[in-house]
């Protein structure tokens, strides 16, 4: 059986009528750049964050960008963050000329470690930015309020939490701007480049409009140097689409979440994500940890189930941060996660019996690990039962 670690073929097939008729009334009107479709997504996506405003750019890394550079974040400044996340997390501020300074993260969620921050804490220290890892909010809570104690900018990197809940608020509601990308295997995905800022704040709201559009208030009026960060209208009309389905989308990847435990469950070796007691996880992506992740991952390439590594080198440890001057131990959680993470399978449409084959894969494997031999089988635990469409 094959396995793809992702089938973007799969839901655009679930949803090719509404997709091709939102594209070709784009394609019709010529409506190829910002535009009505831009924003009318900007509404949608901002009634749905539960926020006032959101202003649709060109990535997600545009959108953490222009929110810190708004903010007024620059050159020696420095901002709080983690390690354990996609460089475009550090690159944003590093762009704006302030430094990163990484904290360690939770064992349990992979997200900041909030009672680390204060020993992070500088006189110049301007912001923090948690990253909602693979679907799941950092503890917000004690971050909000060692931001306010010490008159700190908050940015959520809600990049991967499209639809995630902290405490009954949608991921990207809690801190001053929340920031999205709309890469296309995301929760939440376009046919190509796309991102947006939430804020409840309109002057910021404002900036990041201007800013993306070179510092223009107006067409040939530019107030300040600004950038070319638009939303192309192809990806406003299909991210409106989308958004109609992606609650339902998320309750499946829920649901293949729960499934995944079910059949992984009491496995010895094996370590699956855990869902915080105050949230609600959206699995962009489901996680396990194993010791022998390396060989587990080529053992089940060769049984043709497509996984991946979510981050196989923390970005302190990156060479392009290298005169930050940190080396191995210096974030051990986060380096631990790097060296046994394995990313499984995980869309909305992905099957029953792709998790059952996958997960008795994965006990095989550990079978034949913890016996020496060449081959072996394991029982598989409770994947004769399935669960909800």
């Amino acid at each position: 059986m094959i396995v793809p670690f992702l089938d973007l073929n799969a839901q655009y097939r679930s949803i090719k009528e509404e997709i091709d008729a939102a594209v070709r009334a784009v394609l019709e009107e010529c409506a190829f750049i910002s535009g009505p479709y831009v924003a009318r997504f900007e509404e949608e996506f901002a009634l749905f964050c539960g926020r006032r405003h959101a202003v649709a750019v060109s990535s997600g890394t545009s959108a953490l960008w222009l929110a810190l550079c708004s903010m007024g974040i620059g050159p020696g400044d420095e901002v709080i963050t983690v390690p354990n996340t996609f460089i475009a997390t550090a690159e944003a501020i590093s762009r704006c000329g302030a430094q990163p300074v990484f904290v360690d993260v939770e064992e349990t969620t992979f997200t900041m470690n909030a009672a680390l921050i204060e020993r992070a804490l500088t006189p110049r220290t301007r912001a923090v930015v948690p990253v909602h890892l693979y679907g799941q909010c950092a503890d917000m809570d004690p971050i909000m309020e060692i931001a306010a104690s010490r008159n700190l900018r908050v940015v959520e990197d809600a990049c991967q939490s499209h639809g995630a809940q902290y405490r009954g608020r949608q991921a990207g509601s809690i801190g001053d701007a929340g920031c999205f990308s709309f890469y296309p295997g995301k929760n939440l995905g376009a046919f190509g480049d796309a991102g947006a800022v939430v804020t409840d704040d309109p002057e910021l709201a404002s900036r990041i409009r201007m800013m993306r559009d070179h510092g223009q208030p107006r067409k040939y009026h530019h107030d300040f140097i600004g950038w070319n960060d638009r939303m192309d209208g192809i990806q406003g009309a299909v991210l409106s689409v989308k958004l109609g389905h992606l609650a339902a989308w998320n309750e499946s990847r829920r649901g293949a979440a729960g499934f995944y435990r079910k059949c992984l469950e009491g496995m010895e070796g094996v370590a699956l994500p855990e869902e915080a007691g105050y949230g609600k996880h959206v699995f962009h992506i489901f996680g396990i940890r194993s010791g022998n992740r390396d060989r587990l991952l080529e053992y089940l390439s060769g049984r043709g189930i497509q996984c991946g590594i979510h981050y196989p080198v923390p970005i302190h440890l990156q060479s392009a941060y290298r005169h930050l001057g940190f080396g191995p131990g210096s974030y051990p959680v986060a380096e631990k996660i790097a060296r046994e993470a394995l990313s499984l399978p995980m869309y909305p449409e992905l099957k029953p019996e792709q998790i059952r084959f996958t997960s008795e894969e994965i006990r095989k494997f550990h079978t034949m690990a913890q016996s020496g031999r060449e081959s072996g089988t394991e029982g598989s635990g409770n994947c004769s039962r399935t669960y909800p469409p």
